[in-house]
Order: structure tokens, then sequence, then C-alpha cells
């Protein structure tokens, strides 16, 4: 975003960022530019944005050894969990970045975290191969999973957390990598640009009603319901609820359960709470983030996945989502 005179945010040109942070040209590497669309906000983002950027990474692939891509925050983690699915074992950095603050304000942070995701997007391990082997989101001096992310505060440059892996890298005066976090994918890359948005979250609260349940999971003709529940998976006591879940695995709607907590995750068989829905067959996000959940989601709809091998892949560990 850059900053009009009348004070309105809006988007812009990477010429803006050239002129913005011109420090960029003094760097040791050779960088080109594409313009994916024309200026967007982030929150106009859908998953026809997801395979428009992933088309251009696929095809560039080859010609490049690193990419950094300039995004809005609030749906950074959405993007960079689809484009780790999408690009299953790109095998090269890409790092998302963007700014709290608009890159052309005095203490914006956009300067320094676009200069530190390209030195991290060329930096080497021993063997001269890339340190980051994966898809990121790198903010305020820390490297990120991007899979892992999740977007914390709207104020704070310390925006994004991922509280349930560590951080890849962290960076001060030195650049930092923790080799044994990263990714060093040893499958052949996967190039699978197909989504499904047709799902729905249905997040849990106190005083949910019956009509509301069944109009979402039976009738919104959706096929995926994720459901956000309490804690480690918990759902209130609820009589009509299990039939409710019975008649959508019945149709094959499929359900799906994380929580609303951003720490720990999903464990179904530890709290009466929680053992229904396994014996309705909802599937488990795990540990996995409600941006994951979503865009792995959409990714095996939109492979046509169903069933028994929805659920196998969902549970499975891809590119390093989950570890529950």
């Amino acid at each position: 975003m850059i900053q009009s005179p009348d004070g309105d945010l809006s988007p812009f040109d990477f010429d803006e960022v050239i002129r913005q942070v011109p420090e960029i040209k003094q760097m040791d590497c050779e960088i080109d530019t594409i313009q994916a669309w024309n200026p967007l906000d982030s929150s106009d983002i859908n998953h026809n944005h997801w395979i428009k950027l992933a088309n251009i990474l696929n095809d560039n692939r080859s010609s490049y050894n690193s990419f950094v891509i300039l995004h809005g925050t609030d749906t950074m983690a959405y993007t960079a969990s689809a484009l780790s699915f999408i690009l299953m074992n790109f095998s090269k950095p890409i790092i998302l970045t963007g700014s709290q603050l608009p890159i052309g304000v005095l203490r914006s942070d956009g300067r320094e975290n676009l200069i530190t995701s390209i030195e991290l997007a060329m930096t080497k391990r021993g063997d001269n191969t890339p340190a980051i082997q994966e898809i990121c989101v790198y903010f305020e001096y820390k490297l990120f999973r991007g899979n892992r992310v999740f977007k914390r505060s709207s104020q704070a440059f310390e925006a994004f957390s991922s509280p349930n892996y560590p951080i890849l890298a962290d960076v001060g005066v030195h650049i930092d990598v923790h080799e044994e976090y990263t990714l060093s994918p040893e499958k052949n890359y996967f190039f699978e640009p197909e989504m499904d948005s047709h799902i729905a979250v249905l997040k849990f609260f106190p005083g949910i009603d019956e009509a509301f349940l069944r109009n979402t999971i039976l009738n919104s003709g959706r096929n995926a319901i994720i459901l956000q529940t309490y804690g480690s998976g918990n759902v209130p006591k609820l009589d009509f609820l299990s039939d409710i879940l019975d008649e959508a695995r019945d149709k094959g709607v499929l359900i799906i359960n994380t929580s609303q907590c951003p720490g720990g995750g999903v464990s179904q068989p530890a709290y009466a709470a929680s053992r229904m829905l396994r014996h309705s067959g909802v599937l488990s996000a795990g540990d996995m983030t409600l941006e994951a959940t979503i865009t792995k989601t959409m990714w095996l709809l939109g492979r046509r996945k169903q069933g028994k091998v929805f659920e196998q892949l969902f549970l499975e560990n891809l590119v390093g989502e989950r570890t529950i």
C-alpha cells in the first residue's frame, strides 16, 4: 500500500517500490519483476488469484533461482498456504512479504521486510543449495513456514505468528537460518493448480441453535464444512448435532474440525465432547492453521478428491503443514 496526500491507502506497482526503496538496485543480484495483476487490495484476493500466481511461478521456475512476492498482509497467510499445496516440492525459495505501514511512510516496515526477503532468497547452504526451499512468509526479522503462519495483529509490526512450528530464520546483525526446521524436498515437483471454493467455515459459539447448524451444514450447497470448535476440538452437547453430522456424511459433505485456538490443535479422542465428532466421521485438522485447513481443503476438492482418498490426503502431512 501507499498513502495518498489525503490519507487514503491504495495499492501500487513495483516502479513505486523502486522509488521508495532505491537500495534494491545496490543488491548483488539480478532482479526481474512481474506484475501478476493490476494493483489489488489483498482483501480482494480469491482462489483464482492463487491459481494465476501459481501459474506464473510454475512458468518461471526454471528461469530464476528464487522468488519474492509483495503481498498485502490481510490474506498473505492464505496465499502462502495455497501456494504450498499447488506448488508442492517447488524446491526453490518463494518468500512473501509486505508491510503494516505504507511503504511511502517514513517509519514503514516495508523497506526492511523487502530487502531482507531478497537476501533470504539469495542465502545458500554450505553445499551451495538454497537455504530456503519452500514457501515462506518474512515479517519483522522472522521467517515463517508459509502454511504455519497466521496474521495475529492489525497494528503491531510483529504482525504474524507461528505458534505450532518453529521460526525458520531469525534476522539481526546476521541471518540465522535454522536448517533443522526447513524443508528439503526429496519428492518430485508436483504442480496441480486446481481449487474448489465451495466450502464454508462455521464457528461455534455459546447458544448456537439447530436451525443455524442445519442450514449451514446441510442446506448451503457446500462440498465441505470446516467447524471451528472450542479448545482441543470440543463442541457443546447438543442432541441434534450428531444427527446433522450423520446426514451430512450420507450426503457426501465433508466435515472438518479445527480449533478456535491459534496454538495447540484438535485432539478428538481427548474429551467426550469431541468423541462424537470422530464417531460421525468428522476429520481432525490437527494443529493446522485455519488458513492451511481452508486452502488444503479447497485444493483437494479441486483435484476431485472425495471420501477415503480425501481423508487419507487431508490427514497426511504433505508439505509441512501439520504435525498431529
